[in-house]
């Protein structure tokens, strides 16, 4: 095989003036034709035009140091070498154009000299094969004392010869998945496949990313990790700011969120910056997004496109680069369709649209969840706490049946697992202290049943409900919850009257009813249809 060698002439590097001395001194072109162990057979020389009375000296030097080389010289002359498009497009037409022999030649790039912009080009059009070769870089001796020949190192770009290399960036991407699940060992499948894509654009976007899930499926968590990964990579300078939508109302949402000039309203005594200009490089989280209010919606839509916006009561913008996480427990696009949201907002903030399950729907997750819980309660108290193995068993077996409603999701699971090991004598969790809190679980599931229209409904539509109605509308809550998609609600509570329909869309039917009542699928049972 004859080695070919293609490179750039070193405008610096090369030059070593017409006398004698050039020869003591180190020119990269030159030194790497003058290996005993590397013959250069024939060198494609790439040149400027400002820089042809060079090239000619160099191909003049090869001629006499190693007569066994060919040299072409090729005149690649973009009007600013620091232009990377252009640079990229002259080598890649130079590439296109080149009749490349790979059955008797051996190509080598030669990413020694040159502007760093031609290397990157170089490497990048050999790492993408427009280039069929390996790359060849080359280094001056160590000691003045030595001759001026130097070393050089081939490097070939065949990614599978890089097992090692790939293996560590797998298992960078692995902590990274882990970090995101707090170090929890999930077994849930669906689940572990979102964390993996939501590793991937966390540490590759900056787009908004929307985490949809009922409450306490652990958003804000999520979140706030997404900040720590970005963070521990250098992506982030600027702090996590965390808001909960649904606590703003009026003037005091805008001034939260965008702060306000002194006397913008009643009591603004002085100036507030605001939290979006507080996560200025940064991360904000903005949970229960769907509550903001139109206003609101109109400034977070500008603000997250321009990075700028106006403080309540002021005519001076300001500036924040931040990235938006935002939550949300609500079907957005049905609160697009009934007005309650803004359609453009929406399109913005669900470029990366994460679905959080429940915990009842992710049962096999609940195992790891709880020695997780047990081994946080044990860094907080600095005392360890363990299940006897039949209080662990009868637990699990409780937690994970399909009777377990887990309303309150791993918020619910936390709070159940610090009570048992607040309660636990010698750091021991018994069969008595299982069954105390199985039967206050079951307890305050039937509560919170029993009341669920009060949480679901404001003051004034319940005193606008019939009581025919109120028990019609408690029967309905129930089976969705108890059912595992719209379309089997709509099945179990319309089975007798869709056998005499000739067009069935139950799910439909069931929209509509609950929309009667300003409800919705997924903020009634905590996710989609």
């Amino acid at each position: 095989m004859q080695n070919v060698v293609i490179g750039f002439l070193g405008s610096t590097l090369d030059s070593g003036g017409t006398a004698a001395a050039r020869w003591e001194k180190w020119r990269p072109t030159v030194s790497i034709c003058q290996h005993e162990d590397f013959v250069v057979h024939r060198l494609e020389l790439l040149y400027a035009r400002p820089h042809t009375k060079l090239a000619q000296q160099i191909v003049e030097d090869i001629g006499t140091a190693s007569p066994e080389t060919t040299v072409k010289l090729h005149l690649v002359d973009p009007r600013d070498p620091w232009d990377f498009p252009e640079v990229y497009g002259l080598l890649h037409e130079f590439a296109r154009d080149y009749a490349f022999d790979v059955e008797n030649e051996r190509y080598l790039m030669h990413i020694t000299t040159g502007t760093h912009v031609a290397q990157i080009c170089m490497f990048l059009l050999t790492e993408a094969r427009y280039f069929p070769a390996a790359l060849l870089q080359s280094s001056p001796p160590r000691r003045q004392n030595q001759d001026s020949v130097g070393s050089y190192a081939i490097i070939d770009l065949d990614l599978s010869k890089f097992d090692q290399l790939a293996a560590r960036f797998a298992q960078e991407k692995q902590e990274g998945t882990a970090f995101l699940k707090s170090g929890i060992n999930t077994r849930n499948t669906a689940f572990n496949r979102t964390i993996d894509e939501i590793e991937q654009v966390a540490v590759r976007s900056r787009s908004p990313i929307l985490l949809n899930g009922p409450t306490g499926a652990g958003k804000s968590q999520l979140a706030e990790r997404i900040y720590e990964l970005k963070k521990s990579k250098h992506q982030l300078t600027g702090e996590f700011v965390e808001i909960n939508c649904a606590t703003l109302r009026g003037d005091a949402a805008m001034s939260t969120l965008f702060g306000h000039a002194r006397g913008a309203f009643t009591g603004a005594q002085t100036e507030r910056a605001g939290l979006l200009k507080k996560a200025h490089l940064g991360i904000v989280f903005l949970d229960e997004i769907g509550e903001l209010g139109p206003d609101e919606q109109a400034m977070l839509l500008r603000a997250i496109e321009e990075k700028t916006f106006f403080p309540l009561g002021s005519d001076k913008e300001t500036q924040s680069d931040f990235q938006l996480i935002a939550g949300t427990n609500k079907d957005l696009r049905e609160a697009v369709r009934v007005g309650r949201f803004r359609d453009d907002l929406l399109a913005r903030i669900n470029h990366w649209t994460f679905r959080l399950p429940a915990l009842k729907d992710r049962p096999e997750d609940i195992e790891p969840n709880v020695d997780y819980e047990l081994e946080r309660h044990t860094q907080v108290s600095s005392t360890t706490v363990r299940f006897n193995a039949e209080a662990r068993r009868a637990y699990l077996k409780f937690a994970t049946a399909p009777e377990a409603l887990w309303r309150g999701n791993f918020r619910e699971l936390s709070a159940s697992i610090t009570r048992m090991a607040t309660l636990a004598d010698g750091g021991r969790i018994t069969e008595r202290l299982v069954d105390d809190e199985i039967a206050r679980l079951k307890a305050n599931w039937i509560e919170v049943h029993n009341d669920d229209l009060s949480e679901l409904l404001s003051a004034d539509q319940l005193t606008q409900i019939d009581a025919f109605d109120r028990l019609q509308l408690q029967s309905v809550i129930e089976i969705c919850r108890r059912s595992r998609s719209i379309a089997d609600a709509g099945r179990a509570l319309f089975g007798a009257s869709r056998a005499k329909r000739s067009t069935i869309n139950d799910s439909d039917r069931l929209r509509k009813y609950l929309a009667r009542f300003d409800m919705d699928w997924a903020g009634l049972v905590g996710r989609e249809s």
